[in-house]
């Protein structure tokens, strides 16, 4: 059972002296002269805590940001463990209440949430000072103890000590520390005494997940509990007309029929003890929609709009030059169109979420990803305070940006539903498969054109790139922030950006308003930018006669980070190198999150197939916290590309979303994975995010490889719906 104990109850109860600390200095309620309190008084410390030291020298990192197994939790406490000088076998992690004053992500301004490959970006100075203040006060309590000079204290794999032979381990100091002043300035470490920032360490939360007893929302159990399954509206904009739950009512372990309405959706939810009997409620339900106002186009349809919107001038998001006057001068020029569909996320788990109703509020537990904005969503629809609502941040199976949803989604759905069953009973939303694949909140489709211009010895003087797709920002409170000039920064990202040295250069986008429900997917924009520009770059290439590497670094002389991965894949990948009869090699490079990912992906020809037989990736993400941890993501992001580039795609007939389920929505099997070799370019910059930048890279480098092979542009994705098929 999961019972409500706030973190001041369950010291309480434990019994330890713990030591919570606060950074940044600006957002604590503690600083200069004040002190640290311990924990277990009535008198609590409360200011933004990252760091508690127990009576049992285990050191807690409070964890802002939501592990949805990317590494968060590992990382962030590598930065905590390097300054304070525990040993890892002390490290706990614990993920953080919403509570925006304290743990907001540094880069969002006042918002707490995970995403856009932030966490260790934001954290990186924070959790550092937040371990180093926790060590300067340990060490100042051990001199006090021992009466000497801090400066001959030493403190290494969580024991303090003096060159007298007297030692501490951290719990025997930590209730003296947490009586003392918190420093105002501390000393970071220099990189060169890095124990742990740059090392490879166990993951924290390898061993609960191995042994299944780390908390998802799937596991959570409350007292009188309901289990609540969904009848959502076929349609996008459908709304509930009416329905009949005799039947529905009428089965074992089914409570209670509820209709219920949010900003976001609608449906008829079920509410059983358990969730086979709600699944089997919901399917006995005779329900009716009204469908007068629903979305009711095909994606055949959709497509057709933006080949006509493409044929008309956008919005301008980059103007250098003038591209239009620079192609009527070239003395070569190509045309391109490139297609994208819509994708799911598919996250391995399905949308859930716990909600208890009370007199004083509302509690929450699921993989939260977007604290802030799903705390003042649900507040608004309850008519409470925000902070009236509790989140509490469990583990999350996967998400690639699901999680985060600007609208709150399936958070208010839940809500709405305990609310519609009169706050009578917790309720755990779950979804199935079916409903995860069908209900929207999808990566948007797309449309590119592109023209580009070669003068008589084969340079690239001229470019020209038009984007066709839903806003992913419209109508979100991140609107405001991210649309510039009427242009979606996220539609653009990796176009706009385009580090290539072409002196005349425009790029601009049409954003059209349609009734599919779209967000953010793993690398968002740069999806489908990195496959349009690096595709057509290969086509420049051949047509000026070039190979496409040398093609590529010949642009890239205002651009050392750019070059530097592209010629350290190159190099590992033998580029250049003559390769049997059958085998071709394609290569792509591109930035996203300020990190810098070059693959280089070789084929080889099986029967009327082809074989990934291996994936070279260079990525330089700054300094790696954790290097093991860097070479996990980018095998991630690479085969949940490849799975995008080969299958993935969402398709609508009159309005109905026609997938449901892995058998049509399929994603890469382990033994479809390729060999992958991951190369870290060392680096003294701050880190950068590594948990999507490998995705974006994956389909163009796999394209030109199949360009290579059979002399053919690929132009539109998935690559199987154009005849392409992998042994």
């Amino acid at each position: 059972m999961i019972e409500n104990y706030s973190r001041r109850d369950f010291l309480k109860a434990s019994g330890g002296l713990t030591l919570a600390l606060a950074l940044p200095e600006t957002l604590a309620q503690s600083g200069p002269g004040k002190t640290a309190r311990t924990m277990t008084g009535g008198t609590a410390f409360e200011p933004n805590a990252f760091v508690r030291v127990g009576a049992d020298s285990k050191v807690t990192v409070i964890a802002k940001h939501l592990e949805m197994g990317q590494g968060t939790y590992t990382g962030l406490a590598t930065l905590v463990a390097e300054e304070l000088d525990a040993d890892w076998t002390q490290i706990r992690v614990e993920g953080a209440p919403a509570d925006a004053g304290r743990y907001n992500n540094l880069f969002w301004g006042p918002a707490q949430g995970t995403g856009g490959s932030t966490a260790i970006a934001n954290s990186f100075e924070q959790m550092r000072r937040a371990g180093a203040t926790a060590r300067a006060m340990l060490v100042a309590a051990a001199a006090k103890r021992w009466n000497v000079p801090e400066a001959e204290i030493g403190v290494a794999r969580g024991v303090v000590s003096h060159k007298s032979g007297k030692r501490a381990g951290f719990g025997e100091l930590a209730a003296d520390a947490a009586q003392l002043q918190v420093p105002a300035e501390v000393a970071l470490k220099d990189p060169k005494a890095f124990a742990y920032i740059g090392k490879n360490a166990a993951r924290t939360d390898a061993r609960e997940k191995a042994t299944g007893t780390a908390l998802f929302t799937q596991d959570v159990k409350l007292p009188g509990m309901l289990t609540a399954v969904v009848a959502h509206p076929l349609r996008f904009g459908g709304k509930l007309k009416s329905f009949d739950a005799t039947k529905a009512k009428a089965l074992k372990g089914v409570v209670d029929v509820v209709a219920f309405t949010t900003p976001v959706t609608n449906g008829v939810a079920v509410l059983a003890t358990d969730f086979w009997a709600a699944k089997k409620g919901r399917d006995a339900l005779s329900v009716e929609w009204d469908d007068s106002s629903a979305f009711k186009l095909s994606s055949t349809d959709i497509v057709s709009e933006y080949r006509k919107l493409a044929e008309q001038p956008g919005t301008a998001a980059r103007n250098d030059g003038d591209a239009p006057g620079a192609l009527t001068r070239a003395a070569k020029t190509l045309d391109a169109a490139y297609e994208f569909p819509f994708l799911a996320h598919a996250a391995m788990e399905p949308m859930n979420c716990v909600v208890r109703l009370g007199a004083d509020g509302c509690e929450v537990w699921n993989g939260e990803q977007l604290q802030t904005g799903d705390q003042f969503a649900l507040a608004a629809l309850l008519g409470i305070k925000p902070e009236q609502v509790k989140l509490n941040m469990l583990y999350a199976g996967g998400s690639f940006g699901r999680r985060a949803c600007p609208l709150s989604d399936y958070v208010l759905e839940a809500a709405a539903i305990a609310k519609a069953y009169g706050a009578k009973a917790p309720v755990k939303l779950v979804w199935t498969r079916e409903d995860d694949t069908k209900g929207g909140f999808y990566r948007p489709m797309y449309y590119h054109t592109l023209r580009a211009g070669l003068d008589a010895t084969g340079n690239l003087v001229a470019w020209q790139h038009r984007i066709v797709g839903q806003s992913i920002l419209a109508g979100t409170a991140f609107e405001p922030m991210l649309v510039k000039n009427g242009v979606d920064t996220t539609s653009v990202e990796g176009a706009s950006t385009l580090p290539y040295d072409i002196p005349n250069l425009n790029v601009d986008l049409h954003s059209p308003r349609i009734g599919v429900p779209v967000q953010w997917w793993r690398s968002v924009g740069s999806t489908h930018t990195a496959f349009s520009t690096e595709c057509f770059l290969d086509e420049l290439a051949r047509a000026a006669g070039r190979d496409p590497f040398e093609f590529r670094r010949g642009l890239l002389g205002r651009h050392p980070r750019h070059k530097a991965v592209l010629e350290l894949a190159a190099q590992k990948a033998g580029w250049g190198m003559p390769l049997p009869n059958g085998r071709a090699r394609g290569i792509a490079v591109h930035e996203s999150f300020n990190t810098f990912v070059a693959q280089v992906v070789e084929i080889a020809q099986r029967g009327d197939g082809y074989r990934i037989e291996r994936v070279v990736c260079a990525v330089d993400c700054g300094i790696a916290v954790n290097p093991n941890i860097v070479a996990m993501q980018m095998e991630s992001g690479i085969g949940y590309g490849l799975s995008a580039a080969l299958t993935g795609a969402i398709t609508l007939k009159d309005g109905i979303v026609e997938q449901s389920n892995f058998h049509n929505y399929p994603v890469l099997r382990i033994s479809e994975m390729p060999r992958i070799e991951t190369h870290i370019v060392p680096s003294r910059e701050k880190p950068s995010g590594v948990g999507e930048p490998a995705t974006p890279v994956i389909a163009p480098a796999l394209a030109n490889a199949l360009y290579a092979a059979t002399g053919k542009p690929l132009r539109s994705l998935p690559l199987g719906a154009g005849g392409i098929r992998l042994a």
